[in-house]
């Protein structure tokens, strides 16, 4: 008999002790993600990497909210390949602390991951602190007021003029009219156009043997792609791409590589179920990353043929 009450003890110690974990397991709360699609209006922080795999982060100096979500500054962000990416890289490397601020940058989310789609940077500096100066001594106000008898004052005020005098007009005014009057000269050079170019202005450095200015720039060059279908593809690396289909047209294939975002993970969803290939309707933001074509996938709609084309 002695058996079942020490049987009992260990099992209520038991289940204390697993509820307690749960409890502490339930505790721990995973990291916020913000949600796909999602444009800040700025995000200022520092631009780190590139990793061993030629990765660059952003690393946030203020909290980003969706409203739904809040990431804490300090978070770190991987940066997607795109036009903008690589001209801020190209500016990183002429400034000593690669802070910048992101205008209009895309939240993406893939796989319980943010990353960030830059589109527009402004390069941020720290003011610089002025010289202290010594403070001026307060001017010093005269205490000897001027004494004006009554008499005095009447004299110095202005006499009203009479409604029915003659106007008078200052004499400065007048020499401002008789000015006016004149023709005024103008040579005969052209105005010339300030958003008009001069090819003969840009290539004369170059002709002289001087470097051109380097330029900088802050807006990435991307564009719009629209009602193509594709195929989505497996390469041998692991990595997906967007194989385009001409449906019989004379069109010239394209393969573009794949950005991580939502819509991807829902298109690789639909690609696992189905035992043969699966054409898509896709559209998106093609960007260019040291010369290679990459898509931000922004939808993608399965396409049935219904036995007119092969799959």
């Amino acid at each position: 008999m002695s058996k079942i009450p020490v049987f009992l003890i260990l099992t209520f110690f038991a289940g204390v002790v697993s509820g307690e974990s749960g409890f502490d397991a339930k505790s721990v709360r995973e990291a916020p993600l913000l949600r796909d699609g999602f444009v800040p209006r700025r995000i200022d922080g520092t631009l780190f990497g590139p990793d061993s795999n030629d990765v660059w982060f952003f690393e946030t100096s203020s909290d980003v909210n969706d409203y739904r979500a809040v990431v804490k500054a300090g978070a770190r962000f991987e940066l997607l390949p795109s036009s903008a990416l690589e001209k801020m890289i190209a500016d990183a490397r002429t400034r000593s602390e690669a802070t910048y601020r992101l205008r209009n940058a895309r939240i993406t989310k893939y796989k319980d991951r943010n990353f960030i789609f830059p589109d527009h940077f402004l390069p941020l500096g720290r003011a610089k602190k002025a010289d202290p100066k010594t403070p001026e001594g307060p001017r010093q106000k005269s205490t000897e007021s001027i004494k004006t008898s009554p008499a005095q004052k009447r004299e110095a005020e202005p006499a009203l003029d009479d409604a029915n005098d003659v106007l008078k007009i200052p004499p400065e005014v007048l020499e401002k009219l008789r000015a006016g009057r004149k023709e005024m000269e103008t040579g005969s050079r052209q105005i010339t156009d300030s958003n008009k170019v001069s090819t003969d202005e840009l290539q004369q450095p170059a002709e002289d043997g001087q470097p051109q200015q380097a330029k900088r720039y802050s807006r990435g060059v991307n564009s719009v792609f629209v009602d193509r279908t594709a195929f989505l593809v497996g390469q041998d690396n692991g990595r997906l791409v967007f194989a385009t289909d001409a449906l019989g047209r004379n069109v010239r294939r394209k393969s573009l590589r794949l950005l991580p975002c939502e819509a991807l993970e829902l298109a690789e969803l639909k690609r696992s179920v189905e035992l043969e290939r699966v054409r898509f309707k896709i559209a998106g933001i093609v960007t260019k990353y040291k010369g290679k074509d990459y898509l931000l996938l922004q939808k993608a709609t399965q396409v049935y043929s219904y036995g007119n084309f092969g799959r």
